[in-house]
């Protein structure tokens, strides 16, 4: 009985062990061109709130998310993108990615790291700023 629980033991560090390796891998970033990912559609107006994050956004997102949430080959997806839509990723998971990093598990471009000096505040107008421009995009 006890060569069966040390068998089973065995088994289960060497599946966490796996599981640890297998998740802390990276696919390989696609190259760098900084070309838009995808089109994107401005609203006609943005609201005050929407407008301060969009000066946000350029200055502490667009080097990897591109101009206007476009997207950024080889350096980051784009959120102007249904997989952003509020219903899948709500505004908490901006904050969360914003201020902690996040592992990557929709695109190939490896993990997100925390975005340095940004602040609550900046994040709320950027989620403001990325969901105005999502539904002049069709994205609800």
């Amino acid at each position: 009985m006890n060569k069966k629980i040390g068998v089973a033991a065995l088994a289960g560090v060497a599946a966490i062990g796996g599981y640890l390796w297998w998740s802390g891998q990276e696919s390989p970033a696609p190259t760098a061109s900084g070309e838009a990912m995808v089109t994107v559609t401005l609203p006609d107006s943005l609201s005050e709130g929407a407008q301060i994050g969009a000066r946000a956004f350029e200055a502490k997102c667009a080097a990897c998310h591109g101009i206007n949430a476009a997207g950024r080959e080889g350096a980051g997806p784009p959120l102007i993108h249904k997989i952003y839509e509020p219903s899948h990723h709500g505004d908490g998971a901006f904050m969360v990615a914003a201020t902690n990093g996040v592992r990557q598990h929709h695109w190939s471009f490896g993990n997100m790291p925390p975005v340095e000096g940004i602040t609550p505040a900046e994040i709320k107008s950027i989620v403001s700023y990325v969901r105005e421009v999502q539904r002049a995009n069709g994205i609800d």
